[in-house]
């Protein structure tokens, strides 16, 4: 009888035992899953300074702003390879810019313009050469864009709008100082170039 109960006593003792060891087990689980809950939570938020008061921003998902990046990606590069002032440098220096942002077709149409003296007759010219969006298409699935837009060239006796539509694709590539969205557009075309109109200047 002494034996039983002192055997009783061990498998109790035992099962306690192991009990007390799940449950410290489940304890420190539980705690390191919540630790990683409020770090990824935390990473999620950023205090900015307005003024020496801390304001708390949230970070929006990256999948949610990467339309967004692709469809700035795709102004910013017409932007700079479309807006041409008379200036030998500043024109080089947009241009290179621009050519961060695509592959080779990019290069491909400089070196055809650059050939047909298109920037020297801008320069000697004294021709201003911008453009605007009217409007940007991006489709995600397909990793396609289409631009449209107008182009203006304003001469000293004229100001030409012409039409400006380009269609192409783009990849993800890792961000850097000179492709700050980390997008590279792909097979970049001219689709339209037609001219819109034609208004003339006075001459006084």
């Amino acid at each position: 009888m002494l034996i039983k109960n002192i055997l009783e006593r061990i498998e109790i003792n035992r099962k306690v035992s192991l009990a007390a060891i799940f449950l410290s087990a489940l304890i420190v689980l539980a705690g390191f899953f919540l630790s990683y809950q409020i770090v990824r939570d935390s990473r999620k938020s950023i205090y900015v300074l307005d003024q020496g008061t801390p304001i708390l921003l949230e970070r929006s998902d990256y999948l949610v702003n990467r339309p967004v990046e692709y469809r700035s990606q795709v102004e910013l590069f017409h932007r700079l390879f479309f807006t041409l002032p008379p200036d030998d440098q500043y024109i080089k220096e947009n241009i290179e810019k621009s050519l961060y942002l695509i592959d080779e077709t990019g290069k491909k149409e400089y070196t055809n313009l650059r050939e047909k003296g298109f920037y020297n007759q801008l320069i000697s010219s004294s021709s201003m050469l911008s453009v605007s969006v009217d409007s940007i298409r991006i489709d995600v699935e397909r990793k396609k864009f289409y631009y449209y837009g107008k182009q203006t060239i304003n001469r000293k006796t004229s100001l030409i709008t012409r039409r400006l539509h380009t269609e192409g694709s783009f990849k993800d590539m890792p961000r850097t100082p000179h492709n700050p969205h980390g997008v590279m557009l792909l097979h970049w075309q001219i689709t339209d170039n037609s001219e819109l109109s034609t208004q003339s200047k006075s001459s006084y």
